[in-house]
């Protein structure tokens, strides 16, 4: 699978939100990396992907309470 950016638009709003979903990006299979730029708007989260699929990312958002969008 080819490894490549994913865009979302979020709603994780500051910094507690990032930290409750944190420890599932930061472990899951298939991420190199990752942001939340909470200062946007959109709260764009950016995942660099080594495989993981957009709708996996998604889950693990929601799985925490939040949304996410895919505007990749």
């Amino acid at each position: 699978m080819e490894n490549k950016n994913l865009k979302f638009k979020t709603t994780l709003n500051c910094g507690g939100c990032v930290s409750k979903v944190q420890a599932d990006l930061d472990t899951a299979q298939g991420i190199a990396e990752w942001h939340v730029d909470i200062d946007n708007a959109d709260k764009i989260l950016t995942v660099k992907s080594e495989g993981i699929t957009e709708q996996q990312v998604i889950d693990i958002i929601e799985k925490k309470g939040f949304t996410a969008e895919s505007i990749s």
